[in-house]
């Protein structure tokens, strides 16, 4: 699972997706790709969008939720506390001659 979240986040536009999702959860497609242009100007599509939270989703990271005919993502961080136990697990005691 670890692995999955890591190649998730390997791309810098599936992290700037995560962090407009920090700033406002539950967004719309639309919605997220018009915060990428006005914010990061970044000019993709939204089918390019809309795969970039494909791998996310598939990672858990992103949530969604149909209400009507509108969906919405939402942020899922619960993928990244087995990361953050790893690392911040602590070192055994190293062993003195």
């Amino acid at each position: 699972m670890a692995e999955d979240v890591f190649k998730a986040l390997a791309d810098p536009t599936r992290r700037l997706i995560l962090d407009e999702l920090v700033d406002r959860d539950g967004q719309t497609l639309f919605e997220i790709c018009a915060r990428l242009v006005t914010k990061h100007g970044l000019g993709l599509s939204r089918q390019a969008i809309s795969q970039h939270l494909a791998v996310l989703e598939s990672a858990d990271l992103v949530r969604s939720r149909r209400q009507g005919r509108y969906k919405f993502h939402d942020l899922n961080t619960q993928p990244l506390e087995c990361i953050v136990t790893r690392w911040l697990r602590a070192d055994p005691p190293e062993s003195t001659p």
